[in-house]
């Protein structure tokens, strides 16, 4: 079996690994320079001029959008690379190195799923509203689905009720891990909760479109990963309090919450996944650089067959994870 990469797959490898040479690995300093004072100055939530200004030129170099499939840029009306998932994996990678890397090519999670699900699932008006200028790179997005007072891996556990009153549906629930709701530019969530509890277990839940200016929404406070706030994206913990939206902002209609689950959340895990093989060869690679320059008992650290022992066990770790992705 042939599993070389397509010639445009291999060709925007060359495009991206260019542009991160060029571009994102020099701005690393700036980016934490520009958190730390606005860390500093009380506004560790404003959005970093150090990504906006990279942006343009990523759209002018023609790496913007590069995950919008085939499928969803069809339904969609708009154009990414019209790449597979298969064909994106690498580029995913490669982005990951630097973890804000993504935001610049708009490849950025929760926005990459969130544009996927409104172009496959959506009407015509909330592709309109909601998707071009998510496409355009003008707002951002967050996908509220996990609770704090059930074990929501399940997802047949969570209990906002979406409940529909005449024309309008009514949006009670209590969220948590929802990232992206710290940035001051998320525009909109999609939503999961129950429309009818008493369904078959997995027709339940649906999934809905809440503009984040409707009346109700109710942001408590930032949530730390492993002591990181990750500011200005963050992971939230939020509520929805008698959210009323139209009945149109319903996605594929009542109950098929889990249907768009699955088209939402599987292209996501492998792009998660790759994003953070491209961490951790970057990280393989740190180490192999400053176990090349440090010394110790006469020879440098390199050299030292415990330090190649775990070199090439990382090295053939990483190498797993990328097959099994």
């Amino acid at each position: 079996m042939d599993f070389d990469y397509a010639p445009k797959t291999k060709d925007l490898q060359q495009r991206l690994l260019k542009f991160m040479d060029e571009y994102i690995y020099p701005a690393e300093k700036d980016y934490a320079a520009e958190l730390l004072a606005n860390t500093a100055a009380g506004k560790r939530w404003t959005p970093l001029e150090t990504i906006e200004k990279l942006k343009p030129k990523a759209q002018a170099a023609g790496l913007w959008n590069l995950f919008l499939p085939v499928d969803s840029a069809e339904a969609s009306g708009y154009h990414g690379a019209g790449l597979t998932n298969q064909e994106y994996a690498p580029l995913a990678e490669i982005m990951g190195a630097v973890p804000w890397a993504s935001e610049v090519f708009n490849c950025s999670a929760p926005d990459t799923g969130n544009m996927e699900t409104i172009a496959r699932y959506g009407s015509a008006e909330l592709k309109d509203r909601w998707l071009k200028p998510l496409l355009e790179g003008k707002i951002r997005s967050a996908f509220a689905m996990t609770e704090p007072e059930v074990a929501s891996s399940d997802a047949t556990n969570i209990c906002t009720r979406i409940e529909r009153q005449g024309d309008e549906y009514v949006i009670n629930g209590h969220k948590w891990w929802i990232s992206g709701a710290g940035d001051p530019r998320c525009a909109v969530y999609i939503t999961m909760g129950k429309t009818d509890p008493e369904a078959a277990r997995h027709s339940q839940q649906s999934m809905i479109i809440i503009p984040a200016d409707a009346k109700g929404i109710r942001i408590v406070r930032p949530l730390n990963v492993m002591g990181y706030d990750d500011a200005p994206h963050g992971h939230m913990e939020m509520y929805f309090e008698n959210v009323r939206v139209p009945v149109g902002n319903i996605l594929l209609g009542e109950g098929r919450g889990f249907e768009i689950a699955q088209g939402r959340l599987g292209p996501g895990r492998i792009h998660h996944c790759m994003r953070l093989i491209g961490l951790a060869e970057r990280a393989l690679q740190l180490m192999c650089k400053r176990a090349s320059s440090r010394t110790a008992f006469g020879k440098t650290v390199a050299q030292q067959t415990v330090t190649q022992e775990r070199i090439a066990e990382a090295r053939c770790k990483i190498d797993m994870a990328r097959l099994l992705t």
